[in-house]
């Protein structure tokens, strides 16, 4: 999934065991389903927590 304010998305790097083995592994951004009252209408919408934060300050 993807953050339809900013873009984030699914970013990769390595899990670091004891020993410095590098393994693949994911970061997944923290999306939520939010309802944002957008021109007047109701719109549904998947933010991160930080787009999510930054558009209930504006409001």
């Amino acid at each position: 999934m993807k953050c339809a304010h900013c873009g984030k998305t699914t970013t990769f790097g390595h899990n670091r065991s004891f020993s410095m083995r590098a393994t693949n592994r994911k970061f997944l951004p923290n999306l939520q389903k939010v309802t944002l009252i957008e021109n007047g209408r109701k719109v549904q919408k998947v933010l991160c927590t930080k787009c999510i934060r930054t558009a209930t300050k504006s409001a």
